[in-house]
């Protein structure tokens, strides 16, 4: 299915702090990279529900528009209740993928995962569909550059 994710397993076993700049500016540079004293710790500061988070490999480019490209990693929040315009990993006939949600046609009798790229069509969704939204992604750790 275009715009899969494979689900890997978190591992929230150690503190791993990382140096973190007060507020980086996208136009002129910031005389304030000399005072950087907090620390980031994606355990601490990105992780609410350390059972129900895993990470998710982007594969595919079906979510491009939305700044989710191939190799990404999703952040997997499984304790939230997704909402409408949320962006979920979905488990649908036996396959997992990663979309937006649209729940506006629901008095339709069918919702829809949408694609971030006019190369693919929505998915509809009915009741005779084996499906369930798997999580609801809260953050993405964008890959610039591949080693």
């Amino acid at each position: 299915m275009p715009g899969s994710i494979n689900i890997l397993p978190s591992e929230f076993t150690q503190d791993q702090p990382l140096m973190l700049a007060p507020g980086i500016k996208a136009g002129f540079p910031s005389p304030a990279t000399d005072y950087m004293r907090d620390s980031l710790d994606f355990n601490r500061d990105l992780i609410r529900n350390p059972e129900a988070t895993f990470f998710g490999r982007v594969v595919g480019d079906s979510m491009i528009g939305a700044g989710l490209d191939d190799g990404d990693l999703a952040v997997i929040d499984r304790s939230l209740e997704a909402n409408n315009g949320d962006i979920i990993v979905a488990y649908i006939n036996n396959e997992f993928t990663i979309k937006t949600l649209d729940l506006s046609h629901r008095s339709q009798g069918y919702i829809q995962l949408l694609p971030a790229n006019p190369a693919y069509k929505p998915i509809r969704i009915t009741d005779t569909d084996s499906f369930m939204v798997w999580g609801v992604v809260v953050y993405t750790i964008k890959t610039w550059r591949k080693y």
